[in-house]
């Protein structure tokens, strides 16, 4: 669990200087949750783009029937929100929980907007964060078609190594489209075949 703030993992991805990013802290909020509190509803909003300063997000929604569907998680340094709601001005399908009490940076599309006129290259660079947003959900969805419970989880522990000691094994499931009991089972097996090696 590292903590780095939205200037510093910036500033790590971009040549800017100090002047530079004093200007962006300008435009950014810096706001902390407590665990459990939601930083989005469904049917609301959705204003900002959050990124994960410290603590742990999750994304997910809630169909008819009252269950959870878990679309991501953000730790550290990830950045999340509905693009549909923030960019075509939607009302959201999704919540956004706080599992850990967490602090991120909100920044609004008008502040995206103005790194892109103040900050050589951050064109580039968002660009290249959201076709990795693309290239995850595709991904996702590929997992979610195509692999077995035991490819689903083994992909889950490389896409988020420090997630799966930081959330119940019911919201891994979840994320995984199994149940919780496939889920155990897909764990024993893996560690009996550990064991056997």
């Amino acid at each position: 669990m590292n903590q780095i703030s939205f200037i510093t993992y910036l500033a790590s991805k971009l040549n800017i200087d100090e002047e530079r990013i004093l200007s962006i802290q300008q435009n950014c909020i810096v706001k902390e949750y407590k665990k459990d509190e939601f930083l989005l509803r469904s049917n609301e909003y959705c204003k900002h783009i959050f990124f994960v300063e410290k603590g742990l997000l999750r994304q997910y929604s809630i169909d008819s029937k009252g269950k959870e569907h878990i679309l991501h998680f953000a730790p550290e340094s990830w950045l999340l929100a509905d693009r549909e709601s923030t960019f075509f001005n939607q009302p959201s399908k999704y919540y956004i929980q706080a599992l850990e009490d967490t602090r991120v940076t909100m920044i609004d599309d008008v502040s995206f907007k103005k790194m892109e006129e103040d900050i050589p290259n951050f064109s580039d660079f968002n660009q290249r964060m959201l076709h990795n947003n693309i290239r995850s959900l595709q991904n996702r969805i590929m997992m979610l078609l195509s692999e077995n419970a035991e490819e689903r989880y083994l992909q889950f522990t490389t896409t988020y190594p420090d997630v799966l000691l930081r959330v119940p094994q019911l919201m891994v499931a979840s994320y995984l489209g199994i149940t919780p009991e496939s889920l155990s089972r897909v764990r024993k097996e893996l560690a009996n075949k550990n064991m056997n090696r």
